[in-house]
């Protein structure tokens, strides 16, 4: 959730018809707070709409979270460094373990170099590769873009998102899908059957309504991605509850 916070606040810098909406129509959904949602909506803002207190606020915040994240890998070394790692054959003794060095961290260093690689290949030769093209263009209170959405990795949250009517509703259900992935650790039924076959069948539905929620949010509103949108968020929540 802080990846997605620093995320979302480093995409409405750039000062384009895509960000400058993005913006808009997100920090707009704190409206829906009964009593304090207008209020709030204008201290965010900064202003009486997304202007210059509000891009400086949000590049604040976009340079002092990734600090936070890393307090938190430092938290989460320290509590892998004291307890142990879980196994996913339940071993107890740690000589039936194998050990994380050398073998898991040239796993890693391999997949953080080929990553690096990928990410510097688009950064320097597609810079616009997964950039819409709305966004090129400067931003325009006036003229709002015929289609707004989000990068591609808010997509399966925004098509949640518009699939209810009410925006009150729309809130909540956005929140309800990044919060409810806390249920998964804790389900008792996951730590009870690790090695059930319908667990694994509502791995790969979960997989499936993800990509599809991905697909959804970057297509207009209108049927029959509405509809589809409608009935993949309902299994999004079934498969994880």
């Amino acid at each position: 959730m802080l990846s997605m916070l620093t995320a979302f606040v480093g995409y409405v810098l750039p000062w384009g018809q895509i960000s400058y909406w993005g913006a808009t129509v997100i920090t707009n959904m704190t409206s829906a707070v009964p009593v304090l949602g207008p209020s709030l909506v204008e201290w965010i803002w900064g202003n009486f709409s997304v202007r210059k207190p509000t891009i400086n606020r949000f590049f604040s915040i976009h340079f002092l979270v990734p600090f936070i994240i890393l307090i938190f890998i430092l938290f989460h070394l320290a509590a892998l460094h004291s307890t142990g790692s879980s196994a996913p054959v339940r071993l107890k003794e740690d000589t039936d373990k194998i050990s994380f060095m050398p073998i898991f961290l040239l796993k890693d260093i391999l997949f953080l170099m080929i990553v690096t690689a990928v990410s510097v290949i688009i950064v320097l030769n597609l810079p616009h590769l997964t950039t819409d093209h709305e966004n090129i263009k400067e931003a325009n209170p006036l003229i709002a873009p015929a289609h707004i959405k989000p990068e591609w990795y808010f997509l399966f949250a925004y098509t949640i998102l518009r699939s209810i009517p009410s925006k009150l509703g729309g809130v909540v259900a956005l929140a309800i899908s990044l919060l409810v992935l806390f249920v998964v650790p804790t389900n008792p039924l996951t730590k009870n059957r690790k090695h059930s076959p319908f667990l694994k069948i509502k791995f790969w539905l979960l997989i499936q309504s993800f990509l599809i929620l991905t697909f959804i949010g970057g297509c207009p509103v209108e049927p029959p991605f509405l509809i589809v949108g409608k009935l993949f968020s309902i299994m999004y929540f079934t498969t994880i509850l």
